[in-house]
């Protein structure tokens, strides 16, 4: 099965020849700026024998660390980079869950849960700091929200506006980030917004470290 299709090939080629070295390092050297992922985790509250599904797992760190936090969960990731998926085969490996964990190559803006995973959907979905770089984003935290089983809950953390801090910070950080293909999504509230009323369900959007990162919880 295509679980990548034409229109996404160029995408996944360009993340897999940025990531294919930079893999190596990439978590040594993200851990000083991707703020409030940890947060995110302790946030999931994932019920015992629950699903977790990571979109944008990249090297597994995240879903590695969600492993250990709950010991009983079933754990799920995708990655559109063949490269970073094979960080993250290591990663959760190292972490002991490559048991209870399933990986797959796939589009987060197009993929079906059944037929990647064998599951209709998940009680906690959670998005971090991918979003900025899908370019499909709004199709993807659309699709991501409509995995999420009734009961369960989308999780986001990723860049904000940093509107809270000054204007040089701000350049200097997104000018620094669009060399890595990184746009923080400034309508992310209003979408989530958007997507809340139209499904009926209850929305928290949080400014995190002054805007430089942005939250967003939805749930069913």
């Amino acid at each position: 099965m295509d679980r990548i299709g034409a229109a996404s090939d160029r995408h996944a080629r360009a993340m897999d020849a940025q990531y294919a070295l930079q893999r190596h390092i990439y978590d040594i050297t993200r851990k000083y700026y991707l703020l409030g992922r940890d947060r995110l985790i302790r946030d999931l509250a994932v019920p015992a024998g629950g699903s977790v599904l990571e979109i944008g797992v990249g090297t597994g760190r995240n879903l590695a660390l969600v492993a250990r936090h709950y010991p009983q969960a079933r754990l799920f990731g995708l990655d559109i980079s063949a490269e970073m998926l094979k960080s993250a085969q290591r990663n959760i490996a190292h972490a002991g869950a490559h048991s209870r964990t399933l990986l797959e190559r796939a589009d987060a803006a197009r993929f079906d849960p059944q037929a990647l995973f064998g599951e209709p959907g998940f009680d906690r979905v959670y998005i971090s700091y991918s979003l900025s770089m899908i370019p499909q984003w709004e199709a993807a935290l659309a699709q991501a929200l409509s995995v999420v089983e009734p009961g369960g809950s989308l999780h986001i953390v990723d860049f904000g506006q940093q509107e809270r801090l000054s204007g040089w910070f701000r350049a200097a950080l997104q000018g620094w980030l669009g060399r890595f293909h990184v746009t923080p999504r400034e309508p992310l509230f209003a979408v989530a917004h958007g997507l809340a009323a139209t499904y009926g369900v209850d929305l928290s959007c949080r400014a995190l470290y002054r805007g430089y990162a942005w939250s967003v919880t939805i749930r069913r």
